[in-house]
């Protein structure tokens, strides 16, 4: 079969950043550390007034292309993941291309375009929809393009308004990748499920409690469906990337992970002298024994060296940009991934041929678990990524400035203050057209 994957990949965040425990704590009165360690985060990013999902995900798709001396006639598809869209008809994909058409020769017009919906997970699907297509020999010789681009924004005094955040992430999908091969070997954890949605509405409802359940249930059943096709081992893999709600949640998901695929392993056996077995369903009498027993042992657990060992090697590396920005949605996963790459690269660690465990999730509910294989060459890809330049050129707002730029991004056409940053070779948002459509130009 050939060898299918993502061969380069760009980042974009907004051009402002709203400080957590400098400006946003004081303003809530509460302890900084309650987002610096509770959650995890240090900094939101925000879209300025020019910028949103079309606006971040064709400045990276148009960065991926130039680096890659890439033309319109070397993509055949164009793939865009989001819970973001502003359109219910006409997907961002078409915006998107439209941009990228005004700024290189020739155009879009035999690229087969789309938008994928299903929460945070739509990302990975897309990556998926791209492997398969080229695997099924429909690409011609072509690569695709796959964007996952949000804006995720919680209504005021929401309990979820600190882990806020916006970007995009573009991934080039071709033969013989230079980042990594993504393997046949996959599972799935799915259900009809009500934590997180958004009912003809910019700002989600969520039920935070039970969206932490979901998350770990439908990850249990995916790993569960991964173990159906191959045996699995803590130690297998070097790179363990979470869909990122906030880095806290990742450490509840790590937990389960290591727990799951350490048992009945000699890992199991070694913590033994040290936690003790862990529980097994026939030893109790209900469900709710059962579930007390594994909720002992795993806070018993990510105590243990051996554990601690296994989460800084494996899944802290994936967390360290998404500190800085937040939430990203359909691009969390894909942000998790840059980061353990970015940080190996940075550390000097050998990662060639290495297998990464990519864990990605969406609420309503979906969890996908599959197997990447690092590339020999990834230091020179993921070298060009610029994303610590982003982050160091980003406007630090007021709360102020805050409340302002927040009420933008409803998609409120009635909504206008002036810019806080002055765009510079990026495509932007200018204004709307005449049956209602967003308009945008690149601006030099």
């Amino acid at each position: 079969m050939t060898t299918v994957g993502i061969d380069a990949v760009e980042i974009r965040t907004g051009n402002l950043k709203l400080d957590l425990p400098e400006t946003f704590a004081p303003e809530k009165g509460e302890d900084p550390e309650k987002y610096t360690k509770g959650l995890g985060l240090h900094a939101s990013s925000f879209p300025d007034v020019y910028e949103d999902i079309v606006t971040m995900g064709a400045n990276a798709a148009k960065r991926l292309m130039d680096r890659k001396g890439l033309e319109p006639d070397d993509i055949g598809r164009i793939d865009v993941a989001t819970e973001s869209a502003f359109d219910h008809s006409k997907p961002a994909s078409t915006y998107i291309a439209g941009c990228l058409e005004d700024v290189y020769e020739g155009d879009f017009h035999h690229a087969n375009k789309g938008e994928r919906k299903f929460a945070c997970v739509a990302g990975t699907q897309a990556v998926d929809d791209a492997v398969n297509w080229i695997q099924a020999g429909k690409n011609r010789g072509r690569a695709a393009l796959v964007i996952a681009t949000d804006t995720a924004l919680y209504e005021r005094g929401d309990s979820g308004e600190a882990t806020q955040g916006a970007g995009a992430v573009a991934m080039l999908i071709d033969e013989d990748p230079s980042l990594t091969s993504v393997d046949p070997v996959q599972g799935f954890g799915s259900a009809d499920e009500t934590d997180f949605l958004k009912p003809n509405q910019q700002f989600p409802s969520v039920d935070g409690k039970r969206s932490m359940q979901v998350y770990l249930a439908r990850m249990r059943e995916a790993l569960q469906d991964v173990e159906s096709q191959r045996d699995l081992h803590p130690d297998d893999f070097a790179v363990v990337p979470f869909h990122i709600p906030f880095p806290g949640m990742v450490r509840k998901g790590a937990a389960l992970g290591f727990r799951h695929i350490s048992r009945g392993t000699d890992v199991e056996e070694e913590l033994a002298e040290e936690i003790g077995m862990q529980p097994r369903r026939e030893d109790f009498e209900d469900d709710e024994a059962f579930r007390d027993a594994l909720t002992e042992y795993t806070d018993d657990l990510t105590g243990t060296d051996r554990y601690r060992e296994w989460y800084d090697r494996t899944v802290e590396p994936t967390l360290g940009i998404s500190r800085h920005v937040g939430n990203w949605y359909t691009g969390s996963v894909h942000l998790a991934r840059a980061s353990a790459l970015k940080e190996a690269r940075e550390g000097g660690r050998d990662l060639d041929d290495a297998e990464m465990m990519v864990c990605s999730y969406g609420s309503g509910a979906q969890a996908e678990i599959h197997i990447e294989t690092v590339q020999p060459g990834w230091e020179e890809e993921i070298a060009q990524l610029n994303v610590d330049e982003q982050l160091r050129a980003r406007k630090d707002i007021t709360f102020a400035e805050y409340e302002q730029i927040h009420e933008v991004h409803n998609y409120d056409e009635t909504t206008d203050i002036d810019a806080f940053t002055t765009p510079e070779e990026e495509f932007v948002f200018d204004g709307w057209g005449r049956m209602g459509e967003r308009k945008y130009t690149y601006v030099e």
